[in-house]
């Protein structure tokens, strides 16, 4: 689709480049400043990827050398089926190359690996003001009307 952009898992070289898309993906949900994540969380999510006991995945965008997006996602049981799910948890791409297709290419990536894994679903949660967002999940996938409720303990 892109042929000066290349999707592939994420490696420990990466951490420069990874590290600004991570930070913005946060500022974008006002993790930032006084409600940034505490650096250890930073830190152990990036370990994460590189662990084989974890269930954590990550796949960045490329291009010319540079990072220009990032996607994680990880795997867990699910009590209505017999293989894992797969949650798509963050995806993000730097501004410059929105519109063109690279949060699409991540997406398909993730859907991709869940397949060679034998998961049968891949889904993932936005605000319903993520109307940018939104415009392309709703051609890649099926909103089917859920709601998030979540409490902090």
């Amino acid at each position: 689709m892109h042929p000066h952009i290349q999707i592939r898992t994420i490696t420990r070289q990466d951490h420069a480049g990874w590290r600004p898309l991570w930070d913005g993906y946060n500022a974008f949900y006002e993790r930032v400043g006084p409600t940034a994540l505490p650096e250890s969380i930073t830190e152990a999510t990036w370990e994460r990827f590189f662990s084989e006991s974890e269930p954590v995945h990550a796949f960045v965008a490329e291009e010319d050398g540079k990072l220009v997006g990032l996607v994680h996602y990880l795997f867990h049981r699910s009590t209505t089926r017999l293989n894992d799910v797969c949650y798509l948890q963050d995806l993000f791409t730097a501004s410059h190359v929105r519109g063109r297709g690279v949060g699409r290419m991540l997406i398909q990536a993730v859907y991709d690996a869940a397949k060679a894994q034998n998961s049968s679903r891949v889904y993932w949660t936005t605000y319903t003001t993520n109307a940018t967002a939104r415009a392309l999940y709703d051609k890649v996938a099926e909103h089917r009307g859920a709601i998030v409720y979540a409490r902090e303990l």
